[in-house]
Parts: C-alpha cells; sequence; structure tokens
C-alpha cells in the first residue's frame, strides 16, 4: 500500500513537472514570436522608407542633371575653360611664362648678358554658335597693342578640313610651326622666322588645312604684313604636306616638303634672312635681303625628316630659297639643321598628327630629364663667306606637365668676321 501510494505521487509530481515544462515553453515560444513579428514589422518599415528614400534619391539625380544641363560649366583642369550650358559657346583662358637669363662668352663682337621676359602671354579661344571657332593671343613680353599680337583668327571646318582667316603663321618649317613651349631648344633654327623668315612669322591672310591619321596639307595665301606693321600691296604663299608611314604608341617616323614665296611690292619692307648665331641677343648677321618694293620676291623650298623611337628622337631639315635682286643676280640660300634629344629616365616624344609636329614628352608622375644637341648652318651660296654656323648643347627638365627648366650652351661661329662667341643660357617656362 505504502508503494502504491508513493508511486502515485511520483506520477502526479512527473505530471505537474511537464505540465509546467510545457507551460514555460508554450511562454517562451510565444514571446519569440512576438518578437519575430515585431522585428518583421520594423524590417518592412525600414523597407519603406528606403523605397521612399530611393525615390527622393532618383527626383534628386533628375533635378541635378536637369540643372548641370542648364548651367554653365566651369573646368580648371590645365587652364578655365567655359562652355555654355547649350555647347554652343566656349572660352578656354590659357598663357605661358618664358624668363631667360644668359651670359656670353665673348670674342670679337661687343656682346651684354642680362635677362628678360621671352614671353608672357595670355591666349584666349573657343568656339562660337555655327561650329566657327576663335584664337586671340597677346604676348606682353613683345609690345602692348599690335606689337605684342600672334595669333588672332577664326577657323571653319568645312570641305573635310578646317579654314582659317586672320593672323596666323603661314604653313612652312616644321620647327616654326612647333609651339614655343614645346620647342627643344631655346630658339628656333636658322630655317624658321629665326633666320630665313626674320621678321616674318605671322602673316595676315586665309589658310586651310586637313589632315588624315598619318598625312596633312596646308595651303595659306597672305598679305606681306604682320599686325604692327604698315599696309601694303605685297602677297605671299605656302603650303605643306607630310606622311607618317610610322605612327603608333611609340614610334613615329614623319616625311614633309613645304613651300613659300613672298611677292614684295607697294609699301611692303625688305625682307631679309638675319641670324643670331650665338643666341638670342648676341651677334647677328645678314645673310640675304630683297630690297622693299623692289617687286622682287623671295621664295623657298624644304624638306623635313624627324623620327620618334621610344625615348630618342632625331628631327632635320633642308632649306633652298632664293632672294631676288633688282640690280644683279639672285641670291641662293642654303639652310639645315639636325636635331635630337634622349630622354634618360623614360618616356616618349608624342606626334600631332592633326599638325604634324612632335610634342614634349608625357609627364606621368616624375620628372622628366632630356639630353638635346643641334648642328645649325646657314650660307649665301653666291657672296662669298657669307655663312653662319652654331652647334648647341642643353638639357630640359620637366617638372611637370606645366613647368620646364631649360639650359643651353651655343657655340656660335659667323665666317664673315671669323667671330665666335658663346653663350649660356637657361630658361625657366609654365604653361596652361
Amino acid at each position: 500500500m505504502r508503494y502504491s501510494l508513493l508511486a502515485a505521487a511520483l506520477a502526479v509530481a512527473m505530471s505537474s513537472t511537464s505540465f509546467a515544462a510545457s507551460a514555460a515553453e508554450s511562454q517562451e515560444l510565444a514571446e519569440l514570436k512576438a518578437a519575430l513579428a515585431e522585428l518583421q514589422a520594423k524590417v518592412i518599415e525600414l523597407e519603406e522608407r528606403t523605397d521612399a528614400q530611393s525615390d527622393v534619391n532618383l527626383d534628386a539625380a533628375a533635378q541635378l542633371d536637369k540643372l548641370n544641363n542648364n548651367s554653365t560649366k566651369v573646368d580648371t583642369k590645365g587652364g578655365i575653360k567655359v562652355t555654355s550650358a547649350d555647347g554652343k559657346f566656349e572660352a578656354n583662358l590659357g598663357g605661358r611664362i618664358h624668363f631667360d637669363t644668359y651670359t656670353f662668352d665673348r670674342d670679337i663682337v661687343d656682346v651684354t648678358g642680362g635677362n628678360e621676359f621671352r614671353r608672357a602671354r595670355l591666349t584666349l579661344s573657343g568656339k562660337v554658335p555655327m561650329g566657327w571657332e576663335y584664337k586671340l593671343e597677346q604676348d606682353f613680353a613683345a609690345g602692348t597693342n599690335l606689337d605684342g599680337l600672334r595669333d588672332a583668327f577664326l577657323a571653319k571646318s568645312a570641305l573635310g578640313g578646317k579654314f582659317y582667316i586672320g593672323h596666323f603663321k603661314p604653313y612652312r618649317s616644321m620647327e616654326e610651326l612647333t609651339s614655343s613651349n614645346e620647342i627643344l631648344m631655346m630658339e628656333r633654327p636658322f630655317s624658321s622666322a629665326t633666320g630665313l623668315f626674320n621678321g616674318r612669322q605671322f602673316q595676315q591672310g586665309v589658310g586651310y588645312q586637313r589632315n588624315g591619321e598619318n598625312y596633312t596639307a596646308a595651303f595659306t595665301t597672305f598679305n606681306t604684313r604682320a599686325a604692327p606693321t604698315a599696309r601694303n600691296e605685297g602677297i605671299g604663299w605656302s603650303g605643306r604636306v607630310t606622311y607618317a608611314p610610322i605612327n603608333n604608341d611609340n614610334n613615329t617616323l614623319h616625311f614633309g616638303g613645304w613651300a613659300s614665296s613672298e611677292n614684295l611690292n607697294k609699301g611692303s619692307s625688305s625682307a631679309s634672312a638675319s641670324v643670331s648665331y650665338a643666341g638670342r641677343r648676341g651677334p647677328s648677321q645678314t645673310i640675304a635681303t630683297t630690297a622693299a618694293a623692289s617687286g622682287d620676291s623671295v621664295t623657298a623650298y624644304g624638306l623635313e625628316a624627324a623620327g620618334s623611337f621610344g625615348p630618342l628622337f632625331f628631327q632635320g631639315e633642308y632649306v633652298n630659297a632664293t632672294f631676288g635682286a633688282p640690280l644683279g643676280r639672285d641670291q641662293d640660300v642654303n639652310s639645315w639643321y639636325l636635331q635630337g634629344s634622349w630622354i634618360v629616365n623614360g618616356g616618349h616624344k608624342a606626334y600631332k598628327p592633326a599638325t604634324a609636329i612632335f610634342a614634349s614628352p608625357k609627364y606621368v608622375d616624375k620628372g622628366i630629364w632630356e639630353l638635346t644637341a643641334r648642328y645649325d648652318t646657314i650660307e649665301n651660296k653666291d657672296i662669298v663667306n657669307r655663312e653662319a654656323n652654331s652647334l648647341i648643347l642643353g638639357v630640359n627638365y620637366y617638372i611637370n606637365a606645366n613647368v620646364r627648366f631649360m639650359f643651353n650652351y651655343t657655340q656660335g661661329e659667323n665666317k664673315v668676321n671669323a667671330d665666335e662667341t658663346g653663350q649660356y643660357a637657361a630658361r625657366m617656362q609654365i604653361g596652361w
């Protein structure tokens, strides 16, 4: 009997425990379900908020795009560029400063060293509606008003190329057409406006240029008048064609030819070939001259060859020019140069197929060192010993894409008076 009571008690106790455990589990399950339901409600609320915010973001983005599309755009990368909301008007403000210092190793001719602003330019360029482009450039180092006027023209693409109307360089001499920001030496060779076309760098006229991936063809007809000179009836023309049989990212081979004729007439100034054979501000020598308003002409024919292969670069031109004379025989002048460079720490001089000239090495993330050399000569074949030569050794250091330092040593030679003046020159250059 006692065992029966004990068994019954145990059974009751176990039943009570199972019931309590079951009740506790039910309570916990209910609480868990409640927590899950609350969490699900919060998730739904967050999703609704996210969708609402996305709609707001899309609306804001649409409003921002609309605002941008109806606002003037300003870009300051490498200069200042302003573009109208409709993209039909554009203005770019650029400039350059070249500050030179030089001293001379005197020989026979008395010269004076010193320093000067070789160039101090502001350039405004861009486009206006109906596809017209413009450029206006003033060099304050060359004078005020028209004395310092450089490029000043309108341009319009047509017939597969581009027409130019105004004040610009005639298409002649590869190195003459290279920007002063990108020329290899501090001064251009004798076959350019630094020699053969002395004082005749920019002319007023009409030009046309066409180009493809590996060729260019250009022609200019112009008045023999630069902006600051008096009106005259002289007229000239020039043309240049080029071809690059090799042109890829690392290698370029260029060939070209050009011709120029300047017919002097009423009111024209004299046309001469005059060179500073020991560098700028150094001693000079006149090689040949066609007298003002003589009715005679100056004609020139040039051949070009250049190449850029990895870090190595070379460029050369040969020119034959004839200076007409009203009395006596015409004078034939020959000029040629060969120049080259080696980029010491790696780099490559890029080719500009649109204008068929070479640019400065492309700056990436380090300074670029470039060793340079040039031999330059000019000679009047009809006057004994009317000849000048120069040998230039130099180094260029490109700090970044905008700043360059240059150093040139020039050893000049004048066969007329046997002068052999030398020049040490340095330049600080910035362009934007």
